[in-house]
């Protein structure tokens, strides 16, 4: 169950319903940022979710998801981000590292993000969903096998924005007990802390 935090290691970016198969407990709530996270069943990892309001507009928020090559500005321990392949400028493939610490292997993922809004447009919906076979491993990372991340965004106002991010992932591999403690939920407010100062800008 370890392995469960490191949820944090993608907070790269995604759409959110409150499953009911979650049973969040509340971990973190500073400035504004919660952060849960929950046993799922079947599982040996647990899921993340991270609730807050933020100042900023969609197209802000857009702006900054889909500048794969700046992740590292803000995401948790993360040292590179790579875009693989556009299908277009909301559907996108990209690959990335999360720096771990000695001894531990570094991570690395291949995302496939989707950005939709509805009709009206009054919500705004991510999905991030791993594709671990999509390119080889490399020699001295360990492959993220199983990824999934949500975002739910909706504007309570003309300069606000409530977002509800949740991610299940499995990283890999072993990881010691204080590895796991640094990742449960530093990892999620930290980038949710980041990424609000850039929606500032």
């Amino acid at each position: 169950m370890l392995r469960s935090y490191f949820i944090a290691l993608c907070c790269f970016l995604f759409n959110t319903y409150c499953f009911s198969q979650y049973d969040w407990k509340l971990e973190k709530n500073k400035n504004g940022i919660k952060v849960y996270l929950s046993d799922v069943p079947g599982k040996n990892f647990k899921a993340a979710k991270v609730d807050c309001t933020l100042t900023g507009t969609y197209a802000k928020l857009v702006g900054i998801l889909t500048n794969v090559p700046n992740f590292p500005d803000w995401i948790y321990h993360n040292k590179s981000s790579k875009l693989i392949r556009r299908n277009n400028p909301l559907d996108f493939i990209y690959h990335t590292e999360t720096s771990m610490p000695w001894p531990m292997s570094n991570r690395d993922a291949i995302i496939h993000m989707r950005i939709k809004t509805d009709s009206l447009p009054k919500f705004l919906t991510i999905t991030g969903t791993g594709e671990p076979g999509l390119l080889p491993k490399t020699s001295g990372k360990v492959r993220v096998s199983y990824f999934k991340a949500n975002w739910k965004v909706t504007m309570p106002s003309a300069q606000t924005i409530n977002i509800i991010y949740t991610i299940e992932l499995d990283p890999g591999g072993s990881v010691p007990a204080w590895i796991a403690n640094m990742f449960a939920d530093k990892g999620p407010y930290e980038s949710f802390s980041n990424l609000a100062d850039l929606l500032k800008k």
